[in-house]
């Protein structure tokens, strides 16, 4: 029988709602996007909540992104606080800088918390490659992909720019990001292991 109050804990813990970073303003005010992947994900876990499912912020810092004092998955917790929210059941932050930093950062959490399942929130537009990415990082994981609405609200120069960005994007992670992906992973996990 464990008698450690966090291991119990962690043992509780059916799966994660792992929620991705977005750009946020000099204010720590959340993008349009940000928001909507924090509202989507909150609604996953009221859902999920009475099951054991906990929440799991990415995003650190970033000139493209955030450049405030606070990481950017700071300021989705306030939000998450002030919906009621407990402290307890935001496990931690992914101090990650782009997408697949958020899949190997938050990997580190997931395996603390011996999570068999995770869903995953991100913007419509950039669903794609979130689930390679993290296909790549969690291959041995259950994973949802939940798609919070943004391209429906955009201007049509911007929803073509924004889907021909994530093609882009998309097609070199196919070309050379598996093994990025799997080499950033595996040069951490060594040096967890050394």
């Amino acid at each position: 029988m464990q008698t450690d109050g966090m291991a119990l804990i962690m043992d509780n813990i059916a799966g994660l709602i792992v929620i991705l970073g977005s750009p946020n303003d000099d204010k720590g005010n959340l993008s349009e996007m940000g928001r909507g992947r924090v509202e989507l994900g909150y609604h996953k876990y009221r859902e999920l909540r009475a099951a054991g499912w906990k929440i799991l912020l990415t995003g650190g810092f970033g000139e493209h992104f955030n450049t405030t004092a606070y990481p950017n998955a700071y300021y989705a917790r306030q939000i998450l606080l002030k919906q009621g929210v407990p402290p307890g059941d935001i496990v931690g932050f992914a101090l990650s800088r782009n997408t697949v930093d958020d899949a190997w950062q938050a990997r580190k959490i997931v395996e603390q918390y011996h999570c068999p399942a995770l869903i995953v929130v991100s913007s419509d537009f950039h669903i794609p490659r979130v689930e390679f990415v993290f296909r790549s990082v969690f291959p041995d994981h259950a994973l949802v992909f939940a798609a919070a609405a943004y391209l429906e609200s955009r201007p049509p120069e911007e929803r073509d720019r924004l889907i021909a960005h994530e093609r882009r994007t998309l097609a070199n992670l196919k070309k050379r990001g598996v093994a990025l992906v799997n080499e950033a992973l595996n040069d951490d996990l060594q040096s967890v292991d050394s």
